[in-house]
């Protein structure tokens, strides 16, 4: 397991991580339901919605998220391609939209939360296709209640192997892109002191919605996962500009395989 908090201010990425067997009430994960412990971490769903419990070396989470929407099933019927052969295709479903409320301790400071977050759940029994070596993905919630989600795999040269995405409005109608509907073109650079890859941290994003402009909140958001998930990526907190100029959502944004080739 991973966590981490964007600190705007600080225009820091503080983060950290766990790893641990199952077993001895040291890590529990349930296989019918969300029931996750990980040592001091730990994610369940009740009948109220979700609530994390976060014990960091920086920082702390104890979060409630309350469902305000129906479950969001990416892809066809939640089965989301990701990639030219039909076995290349995972299970995935969001929920965007949780309304959030809780406290966060920002070193040993607590600071009371009310905000919106985005849950996403994603599985396969497939591995990457061989010719990609990581995506560039968004989860967005707008201001007026919609969510927009769109991704690619990406191939060493930086072309795109597979696309797609979906958008739903406040209202609930729900477009699913079709492959070659969602195009990322990146727009400014910038590299890592510690790692040396070099992430783009604004984007276009073109999806049948609109066009938009996806800008991190602050450049320095990569994650150094190897001693926990296995990665070295960026994640982090990014505003979405509409084809206006209007900043319309925020969200994050993640980017795989500029490190390394990512080994799924």
């Amino acid at each position: 397991a991973h966590a981490a908090v964007t600190d705007v201010q600080g225009r820091k990425l503080l983060h950290d991580q766990r790893i641990a067997r199952e077993g001895f009430d040291v890590a529990v994960a349930a296989t019918n339901d969300t029931q996750l412990k990980l040592r001091d971490w730990s994610l369940v769903r009740g009948d109220a919605g979700y609530q994390a419990r976060i014990r960091a070396q920086d920082f702390a989470l104890d979060l409630e998220f309350a469902p305000t929407q129906p479950v969001l099933l990416q892809g066809r019927q939640g089965l989301s391609r990701k990639g030219p052969q039909d076995k290349q295709a995972s299970y995935y479903y969001s929920q965007p939209q949780l309304r959030t409320r809780g406290l966060l301790t920002l070193r040993g400071q607590p600071l009371q939360v009310l905000g919106t977050a985005w849950l996403d759940h994603e599985w396969s029994e497939e591995l990457l296709h061989p010719e990609a070596v990581g995506w560039d993905w968004i989860g967005m919630n707008f201001a007026d209640g919609s969510a927009l989600t769109a991704f690619r795999l990406r191939r060493r040269d930086g072309s795109t192997l597979w696309d797609g995405g979906s958008f739903r409005t406040a209202g609930g109608s729900l477009y699913t892109a079709s492959r070659g509907e969602t195009e990322f073109s990146p727009q400014r650079f910038w590299k890592s002191p510690a790692s040396q890859a070099t992430y783009p941290v604004e984007w276009i994003v073109r999806t049948p919605a609109d066009f938009y402009t996806v800008k991190a909140v602050t450049d320095n958001q990569e994650l150094d996962s190897r001693n926990s998930t296995g990665a070295i990526y960026w994640e982090g907190l990014s505003d979405l500009y509409d084809s206006n100029g209007r900043k319309v959502a925020r969200g994050y944004l993640e980017m795989t395989g500029y490190a390394s080739p990512l080994r799924m």
